[in-house]
This record gives structure tokens, sequence and C-alpha cells, in this order.
């Protein structure tokens, strides 16, 4: 269905993230010294931790994740309480779709394109019936499974936590740069022929603000901001929104 085709797409942003931050496994040491001066693993360490601290986040992930996948942006808001709001698009014309989660509700919004390439038996029929509003379904629907889990920031949280303690890789700590105006220290981990690099706040608690992934095809960014800022609250009104029952139900069936 189209939503697992959405999660499988969040998933493998959020992969790049765990694997860059997947270090060591320990509880990184709170030392009073200035975190540039700190091992580039504990860097990564300490960068890991405050990530998985936060009670909600903004991430935008951008490119190409190699290994014939095509490029794509992710932009979604997201928390522990699993509420989420924003968009994902596959790239190259094939699509795009909003999503927003709010308590027990979900509601989707493909555009033409995604229809088009993601559903090519009926794709159209959906679109006609959706007219242009959003399908909303249960938080229970397993049909949006999915969807739901990659609105959870703890989804998330877990697999930065289930993939920790390997030390695999080489680890480089480069020169302070600056993010997007914040000043931070990047730290490379070269792992299977990809660069992944994590540009961690020097100040502060230590967020990364950025990874990205070269090498092995792959050229992309997760880029985080808003921690712990609430999520958007607003979902679409009634007359906006088709049942995804009603949806699924009228389609023609797939051969």
């Amino acid at each position: 269905m189209a939503g697992q085709r959405i999660a499988a797409r969040a998933a493998a942003c959020a992969a790049v993230a765990v694997t860059a931050l997947a270090v060591t496994g320990g509880t990184a040491a709170q030392a009073d010294d200035d975190i540039e001066s700190l091992p580039a693993e504990q860097i990564a360490d300490r960068s890991r931790d405050a990530l998985l601290d936060v009670r909600s986040l903004h991430l935008r992930a951008q490119g190409d994740l190699g290994k014939n996948r095509p490029p794509m942006t992710i932009d979604l808001s997201l928390d522990r309480s699993g509420n989420c709001a924003g968009d994902v698009d596959l790239g190259r014309n094939k699509g795009k779709a909003e999503i927003i989660k709010r308590s027990d509700s979900v509601w989707l919004k493909p555009d033409a394109d995604f229809w088009e390439n993601q559903v090519p038996v009926g794709g159209s029929a959906f679109e006609a019936i959706l007219a242009g509003r959003y399908m909303k379904a249960s938080a229970s629907d397993s049909r949006l499974r999915p969807i739901v889990q990659g609105c959870d920031l703890d989804t998330f949280r877990d697999l930065v936590s289930d993939n920790a303690g390997t030390s695999a890789g080489t680890f480089t700590k480069g020169k302070v740069t600056r993010v997007d105006g914040t000043r931070t220290v990047p730290v490379t981990r070269t792992l299977h022929g990809q660069e992944l690099t994590a540009y961690v706040d020097t100040e502060g608690v230590h967020h990364p603000v950025r990874i990205t992934v070269r090498g092995d095809g792959a050229d992309a960014a997760v880029d985080f901001s808003r921690f712990d800022e609430p999520v958007p609250t607003a979902t679409p009104p009634a007359d906006e929104t088709v049942d995804i029952s009603a949806v699924l139900g009228r389609a023609p069936a797939q051969s």
C-alpha cells in the first residue's frame, strides 16, 4: 500500500542517523572541558545521548542514499507521543504525500504524481475519489501501521539504541565549522566504504544538527532542529477529509 512505500523511505532516512550515531553504546562522560577537546568517539557518544533525550524534534532529510534508492526529501516534525506533521517527497516526480498524525487519527494526502507512480493500478481512481482531500484513518488501522510507527520519535530512538554497542569503523574529528549559523564540531565515521559525518553543536546539550552520508553511491544529509518544541497541532477539517474505508471500498480491485 501507499503508506508502506512512504514508511520505507522514512526508514532509510533514519538508518543514516543510526549508523552515524551508534558508537560505543556506553554513557558519555560529562566532562567539564570543552567538547571540542574530546576524542571523536566521545563526541559521537555525547551527541547520541543528547538525541535520545529529546521529547520532540524536526528533521529534514534529503539526497540520494545509494544502492538504487532514488533521491528523496523528508520534512517532518515528530514527538515521543506519536504525533507528527510534515511530508515525504519521493523525488524525480515520483510523488509527494503530506502526513499528519494527532492522537488517535492519521491524515494522508498524496499528490497526483504519487498515485500515478506508486499505485499504478487503481491510483487514478483513488485520486478522483479524494479530489484533493485527505485520506483519514484511525491510528490503529493496520493498513497505515508503517506510517504510525514512522511518526513516533520513540521508533527512531529505538533504532539508535538497538544499533548501539559497536565500535566498527574509523572515527576522525574535523575542524570546527558552522551549520546554518550553529557552531559545530564534525565527527566522521568511515564504515563500509561510506563516510558518515555528525555535526555536533558545541554549545548547550550537544545535539547533532546535521548528519551526512557520502560514498558508495550515497550523497544525503539529515538536518535536526526545533529540539523539544511542540509538533504543530493543526488538523484538516472534516470537509477536507475522506474516511480510508470509503476510499478503499470504492476503488477498483487490483489484479
